[in-house]
């Protein structure tokens, strides 16, 4: 059996309230909800938060539960990753059923398709992957271009090579995490609430698709981006 989690916190620094803004015509965390519902993947869609106006409405928009997330779980410095565990652990007392795949989908990952919950979940179930998560390419390079401060405020790569590199092409591949899909085999998430495991795979998306909210101008793009998208329809 599989789970979708869809975490909405009331708390945001960056944009206020930005998980419950409205693109297209609906808040980003009925979005999440509904993208979760047309991949037709999972056993059950719930949405875990501690802002009243979600906890009314997530089932409107097809959550089939919502769970209360704790206070100590929805703090600007509180981890992710055990709230989307508590949501789990809830979900699986409420409805006495165990699920062996869980994913979590962020809210403020609107551009992903459907397509790309599918791949991600694909990818751990066809291999031996504990989890998988999403990114694309990166722009910068550890090896070529990425710096940092050391001592003396002196700066260097952050990650060194034998050789040095003076191509950004002839750098080892990194990727910038999107936040838009994350996957786990159900152990490795209840039990050890982490995210990397020595088995962990990547599922790669393409840069238009990988833009995550955590900005008013994040906002604003993303705004602009999906009105072409309607704009063609």
């Amino acid at each position: 059996m599989r789970i979708c989690t869809i975490c909405v916190r009331a708390g945001s620094t960056g944009v206020p309230g930005k998980n419950w803004r409205e693109l297209s015509g609906l808040p980003l965390y009925a979005l999440a909800v509904q993208q979760a519902k047309k991949s037709g993947l999972f056993d059950r869609v719930v949405v875990s938060s501690d802002a009243a106006e979600v906890l009314e409405n997530a089932m409107f928009y097809g959550a089939d539960y919502v769970v209360v997330r704790p206070p100590e779980m929805a703090s600007d410095k509180a981890a992710k990753v055990p709230a989307i565990a508590h949501a789990v652990r809830t979900a699986e007392g409420h409805f006495n059923e165990t699920y062996d795949v869980c994913v979590d989908l962020d809210a403020t990952s609107p551009l992903r398709i459907v397509a790309d919950i599918v791949g991600a979940v694909e990818l751990l179930e066809t291999t031996s992957a504990a989890s998988v998560i999403t990114g694309a390419e990166s722009h910068r390079s550890p090896y070529f271009n990425l710096v940092e401060e050391g001592e003396g405020g002196f700066v260097s790569t952050s990650k060194a090579l034998p050789q040095a590199v003076v191509r950004r092409q002839d750098a080892p591949k990194t990727y910038d995490m999107n936040a838009a899909v994350y996957v786990w085999q159900r152990r490795f998430l209840v039990e050890e609430e982490a995210v990397f495991f020595p088995t962990t795979r990547i599922y790669v998306m393409p840069p238009e698709r990988s833009l995550d909210i955590d900005s008013e101008l994040d906002f604003k793009i993303v705004e602009f981006i999906m009105s072409l998208g309607e704009k063609n329809d």
